[in-house]
């Protein structure tokens, strides 16, 4: 089994779809949110766009602390803003992903706060979480997207608004 090669096909359906929700972003909505304890808009798909940067991110480092920074949150302001950084960052751990071995995605990668290690899993399973938070929170998008009436591209199938598979 060619894990690599999954993980990067896996990347690039995630991008393809991501790009759709991204081509449709309301830039009037930035500070739109459903719930006062929810992320605004422009926050939450900055979050998304980002999370494409970190197959790469994870594969050259061993970890990332959060009281020593490295990986701060960009504000962006517009959708095409978003769609660049998402273009930035997917090439980024599509190159990472494409120069990495097997071997590579063995040794751990934690999270940590001031040192203190929050979670810590092997590189792979890194990776595969990063992929879920991609699909987990552009779903969150996708009801932003529905309670202002924004008619929703399909992610894995037709969509109520897009009935064509």
């Amino acid at each position: 089994m060619d894990t690599l090669k999954q993980l990067r096909d896996e990347l690039e359906t995630e991008y393809q779809t991501t790009k759709r929700f991204f081509e449709i972003y309301p830039d009037d909505k930035n500070n739109y949110t459903p719930h006062p304890k929810s992320m605004k808009m422009m926050h939450l798909a900055t979050h998304i766009s980002e999370v494409f940067g970190w197959a790469g991110f994870m594969l050259n480092s061993s970890e990332l602390d959060f009281a020593k920074g490295g990986m701060e949150p960009k504000y962006l302001t517009t959708k095409d803003d978003l769609l660049k950084v998402l273009e930035e960052n997917h090439k980024a751990s599509q190159e990472a992903l494409q120069k990495a071995s097997e071997n590579d995605l063995e040794p751990r990668w934690a999270l940590k706060n001031d040192g203190r290690e929050l979670a810590s899993w092997t590189k792979y399973e890194a990776i595969r979480h990063s992929l879920n938070q991609i699909t987990h929170h552009r779903a969150q998008l996708g009801v932003y997207y529905r309670l202002n009436d924004i008619e929703l591209p399909g992610s894995y199938g037709p969509t109520a608004d897009n009935p064509n598979f």
